[in-house]
């Protein structure tokens, strides 16, 4: 097990390709390497801390059954990554039972008017602030904080996160904007976090 420990991802998954179902101790290595980056995106994403632990499992489940697919033109952890980002969207979906995310659309803003630097990458650079970066992302509403995270958090490019949210670019752009503002003014020295909005209920 210790070898396997000792391997690059790339490693990891040429094995785990090859072995399959009969050997999944490759594929075993790389959810321990990645469980706690997968789990606390979980987190971020739904904030249903409850659900994480599902979550993180379901998404390796996926990974697992597509890694024969998988063709590497990416890092492993990025691929992980996207399948994350799809399985936790679709599961806020699900559970508000609604076919999009209820993200309202402007487009009258001109592309220079939404230029804001990113906010949330580099304020999650020191450990400290972690727990106060999560109360406030968890206080701000999915309209701001989904964009937010998948551009800052996630790098995805606006087209990506457009696709994924069902919106358009415009609207993808002004919802990062204002995302980040409301990020740094809630981020202030002085600013205490909202109180969390309420959590998604079971239906």
């Amino acid at each position: 097990m210790r070898a396997f420990e000792g391997m690059s991802d790339d490693e990891l998954v040429e094995i785990a390709r090859s072995s399959g179902a009969y050997d999944t101790r490759p594929f075993e290595a790389l959810v321990r390497r990645h469980q706690a980056f997968v789990a606390a995106n979980c987190r971020a994403v739904t904030r249903l801390p409850n659900d994480v632990d599902d979550l993180a499992q379901e998404v390796f489940v996926k990974a697992f059954f597509g890694l024969r697919r998988f063709e590497r033109q990416a890092p492993f952890r990025a691929w992980l990554h996207r399948i994350k980002v799809n399985h936790c969207l679709n599961y806020l979906r699900k559970m508000r039972s609604t076919p999009t995310l209820e993200l309202d659309e402007r487009t009258h803003e001109q592309d220079a008017a939404l230029q804001v630097a990113p906010a949330v990458d580099a304020a999650l650079g020191a450990a400290a602030d972690r727990e106060r970066i999560l109360a406030i992302l968890d206080a701000m509403p999915d309209t701001l904080r989904l964009p937010l995270m998948l551009r800052d958090g996630d790098g995805f490019s606006y087209e990506e996160i457009a696709a994924h949210l069902r919106i358009s670019l415009s609207a993808v752009k002004m919802r990062i904007k204002r995302g980040r503002e409301e990020f740094r003014r809630r981020f202030g020295p002085r600013a205490d976090p909202a109180p969390p909005a309420p959590s998604i209920e079971r239906r």
